[in-house]
C-alpha cells in the first residue's frame, strides 16, 4: 500500500516480540518527530510475533494515525521484514530503527543536516556498543574485518541497519529483490554518495536480543556468501596446495624407495592422511554446496513476504 500525503519521512521498524519496548518507543518516536515539524509516518513491520505486540501497535495505530501497521503473514525474519517495511514507505528520506532502543531516535536530527548536505545515505557507527558480550564484540569486529577484506563492496564495520536514506537510495534497495538478503552489504551496494556519524550503541531498553550465536553465523554466512566468492578461490588454491604438496611427496617416497627399498608403511601416518583429504574434500564440497543452495533458492523468484494485514494506509497495492 502507498499513502498520497506528500511525507517527509517515514520510519521504519521491524517488530518481532517487542511488547515491552512499545510503549517507550512511542514516546521517544514521537517526541523526535514532533520537533521536527515535518510530516511524518512510522511503518511498524510486525514480523510473525507471538505475544501481544500486533495488539499494542493497533491501539497506538488508533490513537495515531501516523502509526501505521504491516502484519506479515509469518516470522519471516528482520531482513525481510526491514525490506518490507522499505517497500511501503513513502517518504522523502527513510530510517530503519530497531524498536529496541539500542539506537537512539534523538540521532535522525543529526542524520538529517548530513543529508541537507548533499549525502543520500547517512549511516551511523557504534564507537560503544553497551549490553553486549565481550565475545559478541570481538565476533563482530572479525566478522567485519574479514567481510571487509574478501569483498569488493565497501560495508562499513560497527554499524546496523540504522542510518538515513534518500528517496533515490530507497528506490534503488527496492530495485534487488534477491531472497538471501544481507541488508548492510545492499546498502553499501547500491552506491551514492554516504557519510557516517558516531554514537554509543545503548543496551536493551527491555527485553532479550532475538539474535542468538546461530542466527548471527547464519547472517555472517549470508554476508560472505552474498557478496564474494572468495572462499571458492580459497578452496580451489587450498586444493592445488595440497595437490602440489602430495605430488612432491610422491617424488620424495618414489626415490626414497629405489634407494632404500620399501619398508613397511606406516598405518597411522596412512590413516591421518586420508583423513586430512577427506576433511578437505567435504569443506571444499560444503562451501559449494553453500552457493548452490543460494542459486536453487533465487531460481524459485518467490515473493519476499506475504502480507496478512495493513492499517493507515490509503491505497491498496
Amino acid at each position: 500500500m502507498k499513502s498520497n500525503e506528500d511525507i517527509f519521512i517515514s520510519i521504519v521498524v521491524p517488530m518481532f516480540n517487542e511488547s515491552e519496548n512499545i510503549g517507550i518507543l512511542y514516546e521517544r518516536l514521537t517526541m523526535v518527530l514532533a520537533n521536527l515539524n515535518r510530516t511524518y509516518e512510522v511503518i511498524c513491520v510486525n514480523d510473525g510475533s507471538r505475544d501481544d505486540t500486533l495488539q499494542k501497535m493497533i491501539k497506538i495505530n488508533q490513537m495515531n494515525p501516523r502509526f501505521k501497521i504491516i502484519d506479515l503473514s509469518r516470522n519471516f525474519g528482520k531482513e525481510i521484514a526491514l525490506s518490507a517495511g522499505l517497500d511501503y514507505a513513502s517518504g522523502e528520506v527513510v530510517v530503519p530503527i530497531d524498536a529496541d532502543l539500542q539506537d537512539p531516535p534523538e540521532l535522525i536530527y543529526e542524520m538529517i543536516e548530513k543529508w541537507n548536505e548533499g549525502y543520500d545515505v547517512v549511516y551511523a557507527v557504534r564507537t560503544q556498543r553497551d549490553g553486549e558480550s565481550w565475545f559478541k564484540k570481538s565476533t563482530a569486529a572479525l566478522f567485519y574485518k574479514i567481510i571487509g577484506k574478501i569483498s569488493p563492496i565497501d560495508i562499513p564495520g560497527n554499524t546496523g541497519d540504522f542510518r538515513l536514506m534518500s528517496r533515490q537510495a530507497v528506490d534503488a534497495i527496492k530495485e534487488l529483490r534477491e531472497t538471501h538478503r544481507f541488508m548492510k552489504g545492499l546498502f553499501g551496494w547500491i552506491g551514492f554518495r554516504q557519510a557516517a556519524i558516531m554514537y554509543n550503541r545503548d543496551a536493551r531498553y527491555a527485553g532479550k536480543t532475538k539474535w542468538n550465536y546461530g542466527k548471527l553465523w547464519n547472517l555472517a554466512l549470508e554476508g560472505i556468501t552474498s557478496f564474494s566468492y572468495m572462499p571458492l578461490q580459497w578452496s580451489m588454491y587450498f586444493g592445488f596446495f595440497v595437490a602440489f604438496n602430495a605430488f612432491l611427496y610422491g617424488i620424495y617416497m618414489t626415490i626414497r624407495t629405489l634407494l632404500y627399498g620399501n619398508p613397511v608403511p606406516g598405518y597411522p601416518s596412512l590413516m591421518v592422511m586420508v583423513l586430512f583429504l577427506g576433511g578437505v574434500q567435504l569443506f571444499t564440497i560444503g562451501i559449494i554446496g553453500e552457493y548452490i543452495g543460494r542459486i536453487y533458492t533465487e531460481s524459485k523468484h518467490r515473493p519476499l513476504y506475504f502480507v496478512r494485514e495493513s492499517r493507515g494506509f490509503n491505497e491498496e497495492k
